[in-house]
């Protein structure tokens, strides 16, 4: 089969990823062989690509936004058969033992593992996961679209619920990429009463949140019409938290959607950031019941993502551009179809 692999990490400037051939894998008992027909590309990938998320092995196929077609099955296997569309997330198993676990918060278990850093991904033309870690896809959706939904539209979901948002409250997006997109979707069909604010460094990024609905843009740093009740923070850098919080209303909360931060949070001045009650709440990774959930509300609204489709041979190419913000929104690299 075809393959884009990583097999050590460097700068995207030195072009690190491989298009190479490779054995197609086999399943196990309880895993099923799915045929990529597109994969998406994010920021994640370029973090794994650039060696800010350390890989244990190489070399690895990465990839988390997976759709494809169940080609095999285990023998295990009684969830899915032979033709059924499915989707992968970033999650790509949990351990089901730990505390956890046990509490729907399997995005925190400590031996979960990771599609595209601790197992190949979906920039292959084939790849196995656990049936309970694959989901079947709304028919709305074209391979395409579906794609963001599975890492920036479960994530943003995600984010949304842990900002618990009430009706009329003023929200503020800082960064308005593939995640932010989609979640400004979700907020004018579940909270059509609150205004929304967009944060974001370009005129093009801009223009799309006025689009779908955000009420007023800025730059991080600029000082909105209001403050904000809820915040969320969907960019790799780290003077985003002190700028959301400046503008944050007493008690508000401010969500930050990031594994990690490429630059240094500002030192922050108690009195002036935190005190009043304002709330910093983190997101980790995601859990089966958050892509449960959010998939078929996407078919609901219906979520209409931003794609810019690309060949797997561009893999590179693509996450040079979303290094630089060259992307309008979501990049999905076309790999059987």
């Amino acid at each position: 089969m075809k393959a884009v692999i990583l097999k050590r990490h460097a700068s995207l400037e030195d072009k690190p990823l491989q298009l190479i051939e490779l054995p197609a894998p086999a399943p196990s008992d309880n895993q099923i062989l799915i045929k990529v027909s597109v994969c998406g590309a994010c920021h994640t990938d370029l973090d794994i690509a650039e060696g800010r998320v350390k890989l244990d092995k190489f070399p690895r196929v990465p990839g988390h936004q997976v759709v494809g077609t169940v080609v095999d099955k285990g023998k295990a296997v009684t969830r899915f058969k032979g033709g059924e569309r499915v989707g992968v997330t970033w999650l790509y198993s949990a351990c089901g033992k730990c505390g956890f676990c046990k509490t729907g918060r399997e995005n925190l278990c400590e031996n979960a593992q990771w599609t595209g850093k601790d197992a190949n991904g979906g920039y292959a033309e084939y790849m196995v996961i656990g049936e309970d870690f694959a989901y079947p896809l709304p028919e709305d959706f074209s391979d395409a679209q579906a794609a963001p939904l599975l890492c920036a539209g479960v994530i943003g979901y995600r984010t949304l619920r842990l900002a618990q948002i009430t009706d009329g409250e003023t929200i503020g997006l800082f960064g308005f990429g593939a995640s932010a997109h989609i979640v400004i979707q979700i907020i004018k069909h579940r909270f059509p009463n609150s205004p929304v604010f967009v944060f974001t460094k370009t005129d093009e990024h801009a223009e799309l949140a006025k689009k779908l609905g955000a009420v007023w843009t800025g730059r991080s740093g600029d000082k909105p019409p209001q403050k904000l009740n809820k915040a969320m923070d969907f960019t790799p850098v780290g003077e985003c938290v002190r700028d959301a919080l400046a503008v944050l209303e007493r008690g508000g909360r401010l969500v930050i959607n990031a594994i990690r931060k490429e630059t240094a949070v500002p030192a922050l001045e108690y009195s002036k950031f935190l005190w009043l009650e304002r709330e910093i709440k983190s997101v980790a990774n995601v859990t089966r019941a958050d892509a449960e959930e959010f998939l078929p509300l996407a078919a609901e609204i219906p979520i209409a993502p931003t794609i810019e489709q690309f060949d797997l041979a561009d893999a590179n190419e693509v996450l040079y551009r979303i290094k630089h913000s060259q992307l309008r929104a979501a990049a999905v690299l076309r790999v059987n179809l």
